[in-house]
């Protein structure tokens, strides 16, 4: 009996994500109506209410949802990599040019900063600042970085992404945009080598 309740609010909460995160991709949070994305998901406002507060509720867990799909795919795109150092670039360059992608371009870096402020404390984004600081310590032991704090280092290519990554997503040319900050960031990146990484040297030894 509890594991049918327990499925049936996985259902409920499911459908309203998937109902809100294709109004909020298509239209934006602000001409969003809850209205519609409950009748869509056949269910009524009260459903919303109960599970997610309120439309900011809602709209929180569809960034959750699109945060949690974009680290797996960012994660396979670095472990396709030859070396440790290549990994990170991959992955962060990867991160940049997903700003491109219609539906994260609008809420992620449209709508998410206007709507919830910064997230530069939430969880998520103190995973890949914990996992980029690691990355670049074991490179800085290896003598491939240079001599510079891995933490302030992931912090501030962390900064620099997510603000190249809203520049693309704000720009009237999101194509032209994200070629001229790709480039700009991978000079970023390039210019925290010591020395090239070995094409053989592990990505997670």
């Amino acid at each position: 009996m509890r594991r049918a309740r327990q499925d049936m609010i996985a259902e409920t909460r499911g459908k309203l994500i998937a109902a809100a995160r294709q109004a909020f991709g298509t239209v934006g949070y602000a001409q969003a109506s809850m209205d519609d994305f409950t009748s869509a998901a056949g269910l009524t406002r009260g459903a919303l209410y109960h599970h997610f507060g309120d439309k900011k509720g809602l709209f929180q867990a569809v960034v959750d949802q699109i945060d949690a799909e974009m680290s797996v795919q960012l994660k396979a795109i670095a472990a396709r990599a030859p070396n440790r150092w290549q990994a990170v670039v991959d992955e962060w360059i990867a991160y940049v040019e997903m700003a491109l992608e219609p539906e994260i371009q609008r809420i992620l870096f449209r709508d998410a900063p206007a709507v919830l402020g910064d997230q530069s404390q939430c969880p998520s984004a103190k995973s890949c600042i914990d996992g980029l600081t690691a990355s670049l310590a074991a490179l800085k032991d290896e003598g491939l970085l240079i001599d510079a704090d891995p933490e302030a280092l992931a912090r501030l290519i962390n900064g620099a992404s997510t603000h190249a990554a809203t520049w693309i997503a704000g720009s009237p040319d999101p194509e032209a945009t994200s070629k001229k900050a790709v480039a700009g960031f991978r000079q970023l990146l390039d210019g925290l080598l010591r020395q090239p990484p070995k094409a053989n040297s592990e990505v997670n030894a």
